[in-house]
């Protein structure tokens, strides 16, 4: 960032934060999402915006070494007490909170003190996977599915809720939150698709409209913790952990995206499968290939291997299919109305997860599929657990990795999501992620539970 760039946004400041004091707010939440997935933030008075979006506002770059937990992790690119890097919100995203009085928030990107973009900068690794699908003459759709369970106590697990998995009679029971939560998204600009009672106990869902990636993952940071607030009014506690409960089904964080050329959908009306077209093909393939190294950034939690189970609609397999809800990779193709809505859904990823890093992640791993004309192989359209395990080879069907130390080592191994990301974050993700493995390496699904379960 130069001199000019720094009077330019520093001129758009003015004009916002003059919109802002119309509206009585009076400090700006400025959000990152580390590492290990969890939103962290900084805030400034609203006086201070010009300030804040010309040079920045001051955070240490040990942020990348944090666990969960909040331990600090001495790795071999982060962890130490040296440096400082500067916030810059994106003045673009500034939203006034509905759930939060007084408040506005806006995502950042984080600046070296030289006015580079921080090499371990999520959002900013999200920004270039964008840029580099438009090199290519491409541009994507994104949404992202977000589940959470309520309860009405912590540490522990009381369900808020007691009706039956997506019954009337649940939505009933939290008619009120659901309609306010409804009624913030909208103020806040968030176009929602559609909200039900989900499986879990006491478990909902929401499902917004598709953006562009990155700003899919600044909605997704939104409406988590639009929820997150919404719920502590009503005296809850959301949890959007991979297992709230060990011997539950847990809340995933499911993704959907489409592949665009010159305003056409590759997922649709091509001469492929299921009406795809060749890149699209080669995308998922892409992505496909490259599943069990996504899991160490879509699942980067031990207790995310407890909800990746057969039988539990996770997408334990790494197979794709039609509708198939129990494979990794679920192709959707839309309904003859709107052909337009084909897509792929993602099904093993978490609500643990960082979602810059997810959509960088499936855009350079399916660019790659593309750039090497990747094929798929026959899809699986039938339960795969369903399949005698003596048979999987003959059906293609692969377990993806049931640990968190097996998807570290396939992702520290993977040179197009490495190389993509650069030699210090895929470093700092591989030392988090071996950190987490080693501090859960004796512990029971329920003190896994347990220790993760108020983190997300």
């Amino acid at each position: 960032m130069d001199q000019h760039e720094r009077v330019q946004q520093a001129g758009r400041a003015r004009q916002v934060r003059s919109d802002l004091a119309e509206r009585d707010v009076v400090a700006l939440a400025t959000t990152w999402v580390d590492n290990s997935g969890i939103t962290r933030v900084k805030a400034v008075p609203v006086q201070r915006l010009e300030h804040a979006a010309a040079w920045g506002i001051g955070a240490s770059p040990v942020f990348d070494a944090f666990l969960p937990d909040d331990s600090i992790v001495a790795g071999r690119y982060a962890g130490g007490p040296t440096g400082d890097l500067r916030l810059h919100p994106d003045l673009t995203r500034v939203t006034v909170l509905a759930e939060q009085p007084g408040w506005a928030w806006a995502p950042a990107v984080r600046y070296q003190q030289d006015g580079t973009v921080h090499p371990q900068d999520q959002r900013g690794v999200a920004q270039r996977s964008v840029a580099a699908l438009a090199a290519g003459g491409y541009t994507a759709r994104t949404a992202f599915e977000i589940e959470w369970t309520l309860s009405t106590t912590e540490p522990d697990f009381t369900p808020a809720a007691v009706g039956p998995a997506y019954g009337y009679t649940r939505l009933i029971e939290r008619s009120d939150y659901l309609r306010d939560l409804l009624v913030a998204l909208d103020r806040q600009s968030v176009s929602v698709d559609q909200i039900h009672p989900e499986y879990g106990s006491a478990q909902y869902e929401i499902s917004v409209a598709n953006e562009d990636p990155v700003a899919a993952a600044d909605t997704f940071v939104l409406v988590r913790e639009t929820i997150r607030a919404l719920s502590l009014r009503y005296g809850l506690r959301a949890s959007f952990s991979p297992k709230v409960v060990a011997d539950g089904v847990g809340n995933g964080g499911h993704v959907h995206l489409s592949l665009w050329r010159d305003d056409v959908n590759l997922f649709s009306a091509g001469p492929g499968p299921y009406g795809a077209h060749q890149e699209a093909e080669a995308f998922v393939a892409g992505v496909l290939g490259h599943l069990p190294a996504l899991l160490a950034i879509g699942a980067p939690s031990p207790a995310s291997y407890l909800r990746l189970i057969p039988s539990h609609w996770a997408g334990p397999f790494q197979v794709w299919g039609l509708e198939n809800r129990e494979a990794a990779l679920r192709l959707i193709t839309g309904s003859p109305g709107d052909p337009g809505a084909a897509n792929l859904e993602i099904k093993p990823f978490d609500a643990a997860a960082n979602p810059y890093l997810l959509v960088a992640g499936l855009i350079h791993t399916g660019l790659a599929g593309i750039a090497g004309a990747a094929t798929l192989p026959d899809p699986v359209n039938v339960d795969p657990a369903s399949v005698p395990e003596h048979e999987y080879a003959q059906h293609g069907i692969v377990r993806l990795p049931t640990t968190l130390a097996a998807t570290t080592d396939a992702f520290e191994a993977d040179d197009v999501l490495t190389t993509a990301f650069g030699d210090a974050l895929a470093a700092t993700i591989v030392d988090l992620r071996l950190a987490q493995v080693a501090r859960f390496a004796d512990a029971t699904p329920e003190e896994i539970v347990a220790a993760e379960r108020w983190k997300y």
